[in-house]
């Protein structure tokens, strides 16, 4: 349970960490990569099975699909602060 806990915020930090480089000047901190990974994998687990998506499964994917999907929240931030 622990041990799952850490990944995920693992995961999270680093899905952020990337979605925040690939759209730029969205820069939250370490806790706020974390959500903003988080937010994100939960965005892709829900829009990708219903786009017909599959990415190769294991962390390296896991982070690619929460990148995926923080990207895409990023940038729905990104129109409502504009």
């Amino acid at each position: 349970m622990l041990a799952d806990l850490i990944v995920w915020l693992i995961v999270g930090a680093i899905a952020g960490w990337l979605a925040g480089q690939i759209v730029r000047g969205y820069g939250f901190g370490l806790i706020g990569n974390i959500v903003v990974g988080i937010v994100g994998a939960f965005i892709a687990g829900w829009l990708f099975p219903r786009l017909g998506v599959g990415l190769p499964f294991g962390t390296i994917g896991q982070i690619l699909s929460a990148a995926i999907g923080a990207v895409i929240l990023l940038v729905i931030i990104g129109l409502f602060r504009k």
